[in-house]
């Protein structure tokens, strides 16, 4: 594992974080890190930091990120995510939205917010979970079950990402730590 790499991972997390909250913005982890957030400890190298946000009002993250340092950096289409570079290090949001499809509390169903999948609809449940802690940083991360739906899901719905081997160890980490709770 790259220590160095993960410590500076770890450090532009709570700097992202520290933006989001004084900008009042929602943004999740989602990926590798979300699982280590929810494990409580680093479990591999990541090679990005991998976030959900809202779509609505996606110009605030953005503004933020570039006043820290950021650079935005092509990527997927920007109705669907932002991606940005600092320090050598990637960080990918990719946008949400909801949909008309209404819940028992009036909520829309958390979608995609665009590219080829707009309106696919997201897990439910997905931005549920409790925050995750990784010593005394806390985040919100993409429950568990979820995390564990998309990884097994990716391949079916976008056969051209197969999945990859961290993903099936993910799942394997992801789905222990979940027994062990219950």
């Amino acid at each position: 594992m790259n220590a160095p790499r993960a410590d500076r991972q770890l450090a532009q997390i709570a700097e992202v974080l520290s933006m989001a909250r004084a900008a009042g913005i929602d943004v999740w982890l989602r990926g590798g890190w979300a699982m280590d957030f929810f494990l409580g400890e680093v479990t591999r190298d990541h090679g990005d930091i991998d976030w959900f946000a809202w779509a609505r009002g996606a110009a605030a993250p953005a503004e933020g990120l570039r006043g820290l340092g950021y650079r935005p950096v092509p990527g997927p289409p920007a109705d669907l995510q932002l991606d940005f570079a600092e320090n050598g290090l990637d960080s990918g949001f990719t946008l949400l939205d909801t949909d008309s499809d209404r819940d028992g509390d009036g909520h829309g169903r958390v979608v995609v917010a665009g590219g080829p999948w707009a309106g696919t609809p997201w897990p439910d449940g997905m931005l549920d979970a409790e925050p995750g802690r990784i010593g005394d940083l806390v985040a919100p991360i993409v429950a568990p079950v979820v995390q564990i739906e998309i990884k097994r899901m990716m391949p079916v719905r976008d056969p051209a990402r197969p999945r990859r081997t961290k993903d099936a160890e993910d799942i394997a980490r992801l789905g222990a730590a979940l027994r062990a709770a219950d």
